[in-house]
């Protein structure tokens, strides 16, 4: 192999290196297990140590037809997993369209959305600002002592998942919901590259800014098309085009012209473009895989709820594997703050899903992303302000084309839904943190 290769992936690893000169206060990595390309392929070797084995028993007993030919106390939990139960129609509880207010006021469908935009924008603001906090600042600083930093990423998912597994549980035990049908074992997916993408969002910002990564989010509709293109030769509308265009033009803006990051913030490096190309490819992913799974006739919450479960499976064993889980507890005795943040961030996702699908229900989803459109730009000025990040006038003008391209796909797609065209399918919101 060409040596160049070997440096740009070295380069890639290396923590260390910075924007501008500025020295991340990230101390150096005590040996090279501590570098982010090295976890990850741990955590994937844990995940892969219950996939493989689970993947194998699935096909064992596909090919022993088991659904005809087993019988004992084990046989309802196998056909749940690897079979489903696929409702007939007579038993078919149909899924909830979106809720049509019935001769409601203009007033009170103001105030609910009010209340929609509200909670979506303290649920994932707050979320945000709690990142970013946990993620790059020390925990326990004193005059004679710097303090720690939480480095362990996969701990802050599992926070995430159980909470969120809890929150859909209990809805769906209160609220009735349809038959469900999907073999449980096809979640696995989803929540696999879902607590991946959730990795590599959260290890990213020890590298990059919180602006940056927001901008990288809004853009994740450009390798969205170009999947689309390549794998599903769908076709696409000139304005789609453009507005692609026109958000690599603002991203391209805002990357090029960003002003040095103050020494509290990690600058900008090689290990978070790459590790915010992983969080944008395994959420496409997500999306896609969850937007199959919605054949099977199943509401929002049923899907959040079987996705965190496995989500936490995962987590919970390769933390046990590696030993991370009573660390990461005896860190939380230790510093009760960061107890009281990872708390909040949870309540935050689990809060902010509820939201997405309430306000989705109630108004539908172009309302719904202009809303989360606007809820970004909020997120990078929010994080400008308690975090000292500095954009310049080129870059601050890049933000502004990026935003006003995503309002323009929102405003086109309204179009051609009034016109009886076929719009191109909302993406999938059900896991965003």
């Amino acid at each position: 192999m060409d040596p160049r290769w070997w440096a740009v992936v070295v380069l890639a690893a290396l923590p260390s290196l910075g924007a501008g000169g500025e020295k991340n206060l990230e101390a150096p990595p005590e040996s090279w297990t501590q570098l982010w390309f090295f976890r990850f392929l741990v955590n994937a070797a844990g995940y892969a140590s219950f996939m493989v084995p689970g993947y194998l028993l699935v096909q064992y007993f596909r090919r022993k037809n088991y659904l005809e030919t087993g019988r004992g106390l084990c046989f309802p939990l196998v056909k749940t997993c690897v079979f489903g139960n696929e409702p007939k129609a007579p038993d078919e509880v149909p899924l909830a369209a979106r809720a049509e207010p019935a001769e409601t006021s203009p007033t009170w469908q103001a105030l609910k959305l009010l209340f929609c935009a509200s909670g979506l924008q303290v649920s994932y603001l707050t979320w945000g600002v709690l990142q970013e906090r946990v993620m790059t600042r020390s925990y326990g600083a004193t005059a004679t002592s710097p303090g720690e930093r939480f480095s362990d990423s996969q701990f802050l998912v599992l926070m995430n998942r159980i909470l969120a597994l809890m929150v859909a549980g209990v809805y769906c035990i209160l609220c009735k919901q349809p038959r469900h049908g999907a073999p449980m074992y096809r979640y696995s997916f989803a929540s696999l590259s879902n607590v991946l993408s959730s990795w590599c969002q959260y290890e990213a910002l020890k590298f990059v800014s919180f602006p940056t990564q927001v901008l990288a989010k809004a853009s994740k509709v450009i390798p969205v098309m170009l999947m689309g293109k390549l794998v599903s030769r769908r076709s696409y509308e000139h304005w789609e085009y453009l507005t692609a265009g026109l958000i690599s033009i603002g991203v391209s803006m805002f990357l090029l012209s960003s002003g040095p990051e103050p020494h509290s913030s990690p600058a900008t490096t090689l290990s978070g473009l790459i590790l915010l190309a992983g969080y944008i490819a395994f959420d496409s992913f997500t999306s896609n895989w969850q937007d199959a799974l919605f054949a099977y006739k199943m509401s929002s919450v049923q899907m959040m709820f079987g996705v965190n479960l496995f989500s936490c499976l995962f987590t919970v064993g390769s933390l046990l594997e590696q030993g991370a889980l009573l660390e990461g507890i005896r860190f939380m005795g230790r510093h009760s703050e960061f107890a009281a943040h990872t708390l909040l961030l949870s309540i935050c996702s689990a809060c902010g899903q509820l939201f997405i699908f309430y306000t989705i229900g109630q108004f539908g989803a172009a309302v719904f992303t202009i809303i989360m459109t606007l809820r970004q730009a909020f997120a990078i000025l929010l994080s400008c302000l308690l975090y000292g990040h500095t954009v310049t006038v080129v870059g601050g003008l890049g933000v502004a084309v990026v935003f006003a391209a995503l309002l323009l796909r929102v405003y086109a797609r309204g179009r051609l839904k009034q016109r009886g065209k076929k719009a191109m399918p909302v993406e999938s919101s059900v896991q965003k943190v």
